[in-house]
């Protein structure tokens, strides 16, 4: 089966994203740079649309619960969230180490 991300599959990913990049600027504000935010947003709706699409495009509606609109949610939290909280991680590590120099 092929599976087309729809306009609500894609806002449901949006808003996740955005959410996640929000809570990643808030979680670590003083130690990062202001760009962060969009970093990790980005990351993670990259990454959504990957696993979504390409990963799991092959499963049927009945295989993957809840699916909104095309989009894998589960899937893209539970595998989504751990490269783009990696890259956060690695943002903040890299921007500690240059004020300590």
């Amino acid at each position: 089966m092929e599976w087309d991300l729809g306009i609500e599959g894609v806002g449901l990913l949006a808003a996740m994203s955005l959410g996640f990049g929000v809570a990643a600027q808030l979680l670590f504000w003083r130690s990062t740079p202001r760009w962060l935010w969009a970093a990790a947003a980005g990351t993670f709706f990259i990454l959504g649309v990957l696993i979504s699409e390409w990963w799991f495009g092959w499963a049927t509606g009945e295989d993957l619960q809840p699916n909104v609109d095309g989009l894998s949610t589960d899937e893209v939290w539970l595998i989504g969230l751990w490269p783009s909280l990696a890259l956060v991680l690695l943002i903040r590590y890299m921007t500690l180490r240059r004020r300590h120099r």
